[in-house]
């Protein structure tokens, strides 16, 4: 009898605790497809509890609503910093947003060659398949040496960001 005493207390015990866990009522999927139907709040509140939690997609995607005004003011400089979260855990798709980021001067106080290359070339490494051809692009409007700093710094993150690749 005490056994069963404890099976049942162990099995409320984790019912409750699924219920107080916030991360666990917001899926990554379900928040997209709210996105999808335009019901932009609520995609909005799922993304930034899975963001709390150190979601990337979901910081990637509170990015895209800020850049495109998805609900919310479009606001550059809150899309860069939510892509900067994201990327900085090495998400390709907001690693290629930053370097369209830098490349403009998008939410910055002015474009910046040297690291819309690195975000660019990072992203390239993370399998993102834009990510060339946008390397492409910004190459020929770089000095050596920006190009050349760069370099030096896609080999300081990639390192620390890729070590397999």
């Amino acid at each position: 009898m005490q056994g069963r005493a404890k099976g049942a207390h162990a099995v409320i015990l984790a019912g409750l605790l699924g219920f107080s866990n916030p991360v666990l009522a917001a899926d990554l999927e379900e928040a997209r497809d709210l996105m999808e139907a335009g019901d932009f709040p609520a995609a909005m509140d799922q993304f930034r509890v899975l963001a709390r939690s150190g979601n990337a997609d979901a910081e990637e995607l509170i990015g895209v609503m800020y850049a495109l005004g998805l609900g919310v003011e479009k606001d550059p400089e809150r899309a860069f910093e939510w892509y900067l979260r994201a990327s900085l855990k090495g998400h390709p798709g907001a690693q290629s947003g930053l370097g369209w980021y830098y490349e403009l001067g998008q939410g910055l106080p002015a474009p910046d060659l040297v690291r819309a290359y690195l975000w660019y070339a990072l992203s390239a490494i993370g399998g993102d398949v834009d990510a060339p051809d946008s390397l492409e692009g910004l190459t020929p409007r770089m000095t050596r040496e920006q190009r050349k700093r760069a370099e030096v710094l896609v080999e300081d993150y990639r390192v620390w960001m890729y070590p397999f690749r």
